[in-house]
């Protein structure tokens, strides 16, 4: 996939890949803005980190996959 408006991906990040088993990773939205959602189209869990409760995205590649560019955006246009 080309690099464009709706797709980039920088294998040249230290951090690169930040989803291990993804062959194809967005980093358009390297840091998640779907992260302060409760309740997100990804893959998230919960844990107590130091008396807190903290979501834990570790496993979530949601918006890193190139065919959800398009409900990310309707999501972000929803929350505005």
């Amino acid at each position: 996939m080309d690099n464009s408006y709706k797709f980039f991906e920088n294998k040249e990040c230290k951090y690169y890949p930040c989803h291990k088993g993804e062959e194809i990773i967005n980093c358009l939205f390297c840091y998640c803005p779907l992260y302060g959602m409760e309740k997100c189209p990804g893959l998230n869990e919960y844990k107590e980190i130091g008396g807190r409760k903290v979501k834990v995205c570790t496993d979530c590649s949601f918006p890193h996959k190139p065919e959800n560019y398009e409900q990310v955006i309707d999501i972000l246009k929803k929350k505005m």
